[in-house]
């Protein structure tokens, strides 16, 4: 017998789940977000191995994020006694503090409003899932890893980044794009702009396919 599939997956480009919830930092709310970027990032649970390496690249780039006006929230389906415990030992341990907040979730409340709850992973854990949500509270990006592998922190940084390039110079970005690099330039709408994409003074290589330095 197949899994029941996940109720309330969200979708890119509509308003991101409201939630409201408890954390290591008291109590917060999407709306509490209005006018920044989020990265909001589950796990399947506190004191395991991977979430740990996850958690301690999150901390070392939150200020690289905070320059960005981009703030972190961590997720698990554990206690905030757990939270703080983990937080402590990974403080202890390994000498990183974790500088963003984590929000307890027994009730899974969140993490199935967000569709964290995949049963074919594992149990009821919550898997690694990754959310960037907009300044307007809109969902732009979302990411799910297996529990086996840990995320790259840096490619959700470099995501933020280039998703705020687009939104200010209406470009698109290539592949594993990085600041200062040139931007995709959208492609024609009709045929007469086609024609005429050659000598607008792109970096062009065919009609459908022109870069730009910004």
């Amino acid at each position: 017998m197949s899994e029941a599939p996940i109720p309330g997956l969200p979708r890119l480009n509509e308003p991101a789940p409201f939630f409201k919830a408890r954390t290591t930092a008291g109590e917060r709310s999407l709306t509490d977000y209005k006018g920044k970027w989020l990265v909001l990032f589950s796990h399947p649970a506190d004191f395991t191995p991977v979430c740990t390496t996850e958690f301690m690249a999150f901390a070392r780039h939150a200020d690289a994020f905070k320059a960005l006006g981009c703030e972190l929230l961590g997720l698990s389906i554990d206690s905030i006694f757990a939270h703080i415990a983990w937080m402590r030992t990974i403080d202890e341990k390994f000498g990183v503090k974790i500088p963003f907040p984590i929000i307890e979730d027994l009730s899974m409340e969140v993490a199935m409003a967000y569709g964290m709850i995949h049963p074919g992973a594992g149990d009821t854990s919550a898997v690694r899932a990754t959310f960037i949500i907009d300044p307007n509270g809109i969902l732009r990006a979302m990411v799910y890893y297996p529990m086996s592998n840990g995320r790259s922190v840096e490619e959700f940084l470099r995501l933020v980044e280039a998703l705020q390039t687009t939104d200010a110079n209406g470009v698109a970005t290539p592949e594993a794009w990085k600041k200062g690099e040139p931007v995709i330039v959208p492609p024609p709408k009709t045929a007469e702009d086609a024609d005429t994409r050659a000598g607008m003074g792109y970096d062009y290589t065919d009609w459908f396919f022109s870069k730009k330095s910004l």
